[in-house]
């Protein structure tokens, strides 16, 4: 089967039950195994309703309901829209409420808008939807 019209999406690490692997390595890895050229990336938690997306080069862009801002390491309430940090994640699409979150991801925001995800603080609990299933 021929998937060269085919764009993947992917949508988050292994959170412990697989070998980790940085983005390029995972990206190659699913260009190889799949015969395809278009990896994309998907950053989202389950409790916001907002995702971001990546069409590559680890640069995500954040849909209209959702701010990113980033927290200096050293003092948490010292909040930039540029820079290196933490990720803080204001969710504007939820109906009753909005959703603003600190997320124990590193990460860096550009002036245009964009952001990378560089990591995740030492020591930080391993997250994830598909820790849920059995």
């Amino acid at each position: 089967m021929q998937l060269q019209h085919t764009t993947i999406m992917e949508t988050g690490g292994m959170k412990g039950r697989r070998k980790e692997l940085v983005r390029e390595a995972l990206h190659e890895l699913l260009q190889k195994g799949f015969g395809v050229s278009n990896i994309h990336s998907e950053y989202g938690m389950t409790e916001i309703l907002s995702q971001a997306y990546s069409k590559g080069k680890g640069l995500f862009r954040p849909s209209s309901s959702m701010k990113v801002l980033i927290r200096d390491v050293h003092e948490p309430n010292k909040i930039s829209k540029t820079g290196s940090g933490g990720i803080n994640i204001v969710d504007l699409s939820n109906k009753d409420s909005c959703a603003f979150l600190a997320t124990q991801d590193l990460g860096k925001c550009h002036a245009d808008g964009t952001f990378e995800v560089l990591g995740r603080f030492d020591d930080s609990d391993v997250r994830g939807c598909s820790l849920m299933m059995a």
